[in-house]
């Protein structure tokens, strides 16, 4: 089951390509840091994480590349 779609800003990692690894992200108005990275993943104009912060939450993470836009997903287990 997972939670509401939102918009979000991201503070990540750029080497060879925009948008490699987050490493942090804005949630209802707090910034959440990334602790690891447990799944990335593309699909057709787009970059998915998924994701686990340092306070136990997972999200999934979506970085799309034409709206040049990232987007949210809290994940309930």
């Amino acid at each position: 089951m997972s939670g509401q779609n939102m918009e979000i800003k991201v503070k990540c990692y750029s080497g060879h390509v925009y948008a490699e690894e987050p490493r942090s992200f804005v949630w209802q108005e707090k910034e959440l840091r990334i602790k690891s990275i447990e799944k990335a993943w593309q699909e057709p104009g787009k970059r998915l994480f998924g994701v686990a912060t340092e306070d136990g939450k997972l999200f999934e993470l979506c970085y799309n590349e034409k709206a040049d836009h990232w987007s949210a997903v809290e994940l309930m287990l």
